[in-house]
């Protein structure tokens, strides 16, 4: 499984070579899986950031 988020977060920058990309055997699930976790957490992040953004500039 780490292998799958490694593999996601490597796509996510775009980074990741075809030679180790073929050397990793992993699952189409487990990369769907990693992807739509990763995914929620960059999202989660993002309005977080947004949010403390935008409460500290009501405060003015």
């Amino acid at each position: 499984m780490i292998a799958a988020f490694k593999a996601v977060l490597a796509a996510f920058f775009g980074v990741r070579g075809r030679k180790s990309a073929e050397a990793q055997k992993v699952k189409p699930g487990q990369i769907i899986f990693a992807a739509f976790f990763c995914a929620l957490v960059l999202a989660l992040a993002v309005a977080g950031l947004v949010h403390v953004l935008v409460s500290s500039q009501g405060s003015h």
